[in-house]
């Protein structure tokens, strides 16, 4: 099944709550993007706006920590309403205390790799976490590019969740858009993220379907 994560970084943050409702039908969760101006080059949002977002609206929320310190915000965000919280493999020094603790507050954890991380660096974490979410763009900026050997990347993840933890999802964001959602399909993902794509089109539900190819 695959399941699309539309990203509110691209949404119109004047009216945030019309623009969750244009995909709340046809989405399967929000991806929310946590920025600190260190790990990447760009400042976000952060605990308000996920504490607000839950207290209206019922749809997961997909919390991805883009910043360098995540060990220390686990316990808020899960107060604050995520479902699933995704840190970077690069800024975690004890990986598996972190898979650990994010667990144990009953959230689903993800470890996100950036386009230079090999995959193989996972081999011995793999086993233990809910999902892994391949970048395929630089992160911290909405609107980039899609790296096209990222479909080699998600080919490589596949290979590796179906021999160690097939019950493991593969998310990827970064550059998807309804040309390309297809072949990052085909090499493996089911979670879909995507920010401009769905949120800048003129039928952002309409979109959603397309991603899914439903129609």
């Amino acid at each position: 099944m695959i399941r699309i994560a539309p990203s509110i970084l691209s949404a119109d943050f004047l009216n945030l709550e019309r623009s969750i409702n244009t995909v709340l039908e046809n989405a399967d969760m929000l991806h929310i993007d946590v920025m600190d101006g260190h790990f990447v080059p760009n400042i976000s949002i952060g605990l308000p706006i996920v504490k607000a977002i839950h207290s209206k609206f019922t749809i997961p929320l997909d919390v991805h920590l883009m910043i360098t310190n995540p060990d220390n915000y686990i316990d808020d965000f899960a107060k604050a309403g995520a479902n699933l919280l995704t840190v970077h493999y690069e800024v975690c020094n004890h990986l598996n205390r972190t898979i650990n603790h994010i667990q144990s507050l009953g959230l689903k954890a993800y470890v996100s790799l950036n386009p230079h991380t090999p995959i193989h660096l996972l081999n011995d974490t793999v086993e233990y976490l809910d999902g892994v979410l391949v970048m395929s763009v630089n992160p911290g900026f909405g609107g980039q590019k899609f790296i096209d050997n990222s479909i080699r990347r998600i080919h490589e993840l596949f290979k590796l969740k179906n021999r160690i933890n097939p019950s493991m999802s593969i998310a990827v964001d970064g550059g998807i858009n309804v040309d390309n959602a297809k072949k990052v399909i085909e090499a493996g993902a089911d979670i879909i993220v995507a920010g401009s794509a769905i949120f800048k089109s003129n039928d952002p539900a309409k979109t959603i379907m397309q991603m899914k190819g439903q129609l």
